[in-house]
């Protein structure tokens, strides 16, 4: 059985553990995610974990160019940070390659160079605009 998230890693090494001690060859609990992890053919519990947790699941890895809309404005840059949240979001930095205004007012501007977001399978931020658009919009 092939394990996708931390939890079912767990509840995998669990069994195991379970089932040696049903066999007359009882394991410590932190020992059966060793071998759990490595049977999965990880060096280690905390590498399996690493690679569990990483967002390149949806097609997204740290250095990557980007480009979409951020608040309605074309943007381009680079991926500089990456974190799962939960099973089906990313938090995402973008480093841009020009700064973005991000005031549609006249009489100021705010520029960034910087935008982050959370965002779903589909590239689109879970935050939105009062107009229902998402803040960011990977392409």
């Amino acid at each position: 059985m092939t394990v996708k998230t931390v939890k079912e890693a767990k509840a995998q090494a669990k069994r195991l553990a379970d089932a040696m001690a049903r066999a007359g060859t009882p394991v410590a609990l932190s020992k059966a995610y060793e071998l759990n992890a490595q049977a999965a053919g990880y060096a280690d519990w905390n590498t399996m974990v690493a690679a569990l947790k990483r967002p390149e699941a949806q097609g997204l890895a740290l250095g990557d160019t980007v480009r979409g809309r951020y608040l309605g404005h074309p943007v381009s840059g680079r991926i500089h940070a990456l974190r799962r949240k939960g099973e089906a979001h990313v938090d995402i930095e973008i480093a841009l390659d020009e700064p973005v205004d991000v005031v549609e007012s006249a009489a100021f501007s705010s520029l960034r160079r910087r935008v982050r977001a959370t965002i779903g399978a589909d590239g689109r931020s879970i935050g939105r605009r009062s107009d229902g658009v998402a803040h960011l919009e990977l392409d």
